[in-house]
């Protein structure tokens, strides 16, 4: 059981200023961590089903694939479309705000390819 987090903490309160002032940091805030960014490129290549996108991530559990999907999709950069069909499937695709990510999660890419070798692992 984890502890609520109180939102008039000094510390919440600093946060949810740093995002106001900073670009930077609230982007980060929405495809940051370790799965996100990953599930974001792709779908870039389009519509995937959610066994496609567990097929082609195999380290991600199945519990944090649905947890990161669902920030996503709260986020706005995603959508989740379920279709009523025998048997049942779901689809995940980019929305339109998730698209404009494609080109940063490209630049980011190149700069990972680039740079990657490059720099020391923390």
């Amino acid at each position: 059981m984890s502890t609520p987090i109180k939102e008039t903490s000094t510390n919440q309160l600093n946060k949810k200023s740093e995002l106001n002032k900073c670009p930077v940091t609230h982007t980060l805030d929405r495809i940051g961590g370790r799965w996100k960014t990953i599930i974001l490129y792709h779908l870039m290549a389009g519509t995937k089903r959610y066994s496609e996108l567990r097929r082609s991530i195999p380290p991600i559990s199945e519990k944090m694939l649905i947890q990161q999907l669902k920030e996503l999709e709260a986020d706005g950069l995603v959508e989740r479309r379920v279709h009523q069909v025998v048997p049942p499937h779901t689809d995940y695709s980019l929305s339109a705000v998730g698209q404009d990510l494609t080109p940063v999660l490209n630049a980011m890419a190149q700069w990972g390819l680039r740079h990657g070798t490059s720099l020391p692992v923390a």
